[in-house]
């Protein structure tokens, strides 16, 4: 039987492949104040901007390509169980071709109406003042903003409450409540952390000071001291 991986994936995986993130030391994204486009409020504000923002955001996706960290976390299905959990909204671990992925912010390439987030289509194109769903309310990105729920925690809590493996990849573990996860693995379950920021001095905790394309020789070493049961 395989043993269970569990990998948090945040904006550091994506940044490789060219998208850009909301981090930058200004504290803009893509020269807007995070509030006015990756906020609830900011949305009802201003809906017309917020749509023009992942419009682009999702244009960019055909620009882009996974790079060798989102191939080898692939690759680790030969070997492990795998389960991906992710911050980001882009669909680089699906082009990767990983099988189980978990998006906990929500997904560029689906949209949604304002009225029911249960009502989800595949979108790839822009959405449009206008475009409605099915259930007569207007489309929004399917996108988990500040101020929202975020429904898939209960998931992702329960994913790394069985995982034998945490792997946190490119993410400072600052955004709640994504960052608590790391707090649901078992006791005797290690974790290893991927990033070119020093997370801690918890020598509990595998730290791997790198980019995640360069830290995957690093990570192929450490995971096969863990043989398959």
């Amino acid at each position: 039987m395989k043993k269970k991986i569990v990998v948090l994936t945040g904006a550091g995986i994506s940044a490789e492949s060219g998208i850009s993130t909301f981090r930058d030391a200004n504290g803009l994204w893509e020269n807007h104040d995070i509030m006015e486009v990756a906020s609830i409020e900011g949305y009802h504000r201003n809906p017309s901007l917020v749509q023009d923002f992942y419009n682009k955001r999702r244009r960019q996706l055909l620009e882009v390509e996974p790079n060798l960290a989102h191939h080898f976390l692939n690759l680790l299905e030969n070997d492990f169980d795998v389960t991906i959990i992710t911050q980001n909204v882009d669909d680089l671990h699906e082009r990767a071709n990983s099988s189980k992925i978990i998006h906990l912010h929500g997904e560029l390439r689906k949209a949604r109406s304002e009225y029911n987030e249960t009502v989800v289509v595949d979108w790839s194109n822009d959405i449009n003042i206008g475009d409605f769903a099915e259930d007569g309310y207007q489309l929004r990105p399917h996108i988990v903003w500040f101020g929202e729920m975020v429904p898939m925690m209960e998931t992702a809590i329960d994913e790394v409450l069985q995982a034998d493996i945490l792997i946190v990849i490119g993410t400072s573990l600052q955004v709640y409540p994504a960052a608590s996860l790391i707090d649901y693995t078992k006791n005797n379950a290690p974790v290893i952390y991927v990033d070119p920021t020093e997370l801690s001095n918890n020598p509990s905790i595998i730290q791997i000071q790198k980019k995640a394309t360069e830290a995957i020789n690093d990570l192929r070493n450490i995971l096969s001291d863990y043989s398959v049961e």
